[in-house]
């Protein structure tokens, strides 16, 4: 039986001249290490060619590795998550044909993190109130409907049902703009991700250099007393800035 070749499995760059090993952190517990050139260098471990499985466990891992390199270093490119070079040569290679693009973004990530601040609306019932009181149109649909027995008028009902989802999604951007605005302050950048689920108004990332994480935090403070009975907010970080970054490496293309 042919045992499967190992390759390099990339999580990140970093600008480095020295060899570094950060110990068996890495997918399946395997050694992580550098591989550089010159004054860069990418983190690796060793990983079957084979194509990597997707799975939670492993995305998890994929970025835990990456949190402990930004531990000791201020700039950090998080690489997508399953790619694998085929040996330390290609990775040298790839090092030296984008050396530009990668200490460019390097220097703009230096000593900055990515937070990221989800909002939510613990009590839906309360919410959908705000939207029919503020909404005359729907205030004045739902009280014909009524009049009219509730459950006769069904194409009134469903035009009440899409006037309220409008409603909704625009309260939800309203809201999310308000906190934006606030959080934006102490921040480089933002990026507004998608939503899941009618309760939640904003899942955004913020990228915050590191000496106004404690800005941030005061903020987020703030907005957490100031909204506390109608907003929980989650708040994570310091985290990879795969929102601010996105490195593509596809291996096949690496020879020339």
């Amino acid at each position: 039986m042919t045992l499967s070749k190992d390759g390099r499995y990339i999580y990140c760059i970093i600008g480095t001249k020295q060899e570094r090993n950060f110990g068996p952190i890495g997918l399946n517990g395997r050694e992580v290490l550098t591989i550089g050139y010159e004054d860069l260098a990418m983190v690796v471990s060793n990983h079957p060619l084979a194509k990597l499985v997707v799975n939670q466990d492993n995305m998890v891992a994929h970025e835990k590795v990456i949190e402990e390199v930004m531990k000791e270093f201020d700039g950090v490119l998080p690489v997508r998550y399953g790619t694998v070079a085929a040996d330390a040569d290609e990775i040298r290679n790839l090092l030296d044909r984008r050396r530009r693009e990668f200490k460019i973004a390097l220097r703009d990530l230096d000593h900055k993190v990515e937070l990221g601040v989800k909002g939510i609306w613990p009590d839906m019932d309360a919410i959908f109130k705000e939207v029919v009181k503020d909404n005359k149109a729907i205030k004045k649909l739902k009280e014909k409907i009524q009049n009219d027995g509730g459950t006769k008028n069904i194409p009134a009902k469903m035009e009440a049902g899409r006037m309220v989802e409008a409603a909704l999604q625009k309260k939800k951007a309203d809201e999310a703009e308000d906190i934006v605005e606030a959080l934006r302050k102490a921040s480089v950048n933002f990026k507004l991700n998608k939503t899941t689920g009618d309760n939640m108004f904003m899942n955004a990332a913020f990228l915050v250099d590191k000496g106004r994480e404690k800005e941030f935090d005061n903020i987020m403070d703030d907005l957490g007393e100031k909204h506390k009975k109608r907003i929980k907010f989650l708040y994570a970080g310091p985290l990879p800035t795969f929102n601010f970054v996105n490195i593509a490496i596809y291996p096949e293309a690496w020879e020339k």
